[in-house]
């Protein structure tokens, strides 16, 4: 993973909306849900999460598109780069597409959720696997075993 010093800059795939992320990654994620399928136009969707204090858009000005309701994602109004996600009741929290970082070989999933929806051939590194999302009682060691694995 990338140097905890330092910002990760993104940006949408025509460069007209840039974002820099200040914080360390809580988690990495690869959601299998229908959902992130259609959205990706891919076999899963793969995301960061950060504190949302963390994130800046620093050029352009990202649209909601996808989900309309309590969890907003947001995308590049001009290629529709679907760039980040503010999760419904998760105010605190940011969901970063990892393939939008200037380094997205180095957010590999450390979990993957919806494997319920996964497509069959559809395989990841992950190290742990949920059928849905993991259980508000498996958050803490997760999120401790993540960090161990920056260290």
């Amino acid at each position: 993973m990338t140097d905890g010093n330092s910002d990760k800059l993104g940006k949408c795939r025509c460069g007209k909306v840039h974002f820099k992320v200040s914080a360390e990654p809580l988690i990495t994620m690869a959601c299998h849900c229908t959902g992130c399928q259609r959205m990706a136009a891919s076999a899963f969707s793969l995301s960061t999460l950060y504190p949302s204090h963390g994130l800046k858009v620093t050029l352009g000005e990202p649209i909601i598109g996808g989900l309309h309701g309590a969890t907003r994602h947001y995308f590049c109004a001009h290629c529709m780069s679907w760039l980040f996600t503010r999760p419904e009741g998760m105010d605190d929290f940011v969901n970063v597409r990892a393939t939008m970082l200037e380094d997205a070989q180095s957010y590999s999933p450390f979990i993957e959720t919806y494997t319920s929806e996964k497509l069959p051939w559809a395989a990841t590194s992950a190290a742990h696997s949920y059928d849905k999302f993991p259980p508000p009682d498996d958050f803490p060691e997760l999120l401790s075993k993540f960090a161990d694995r920056l260290k």
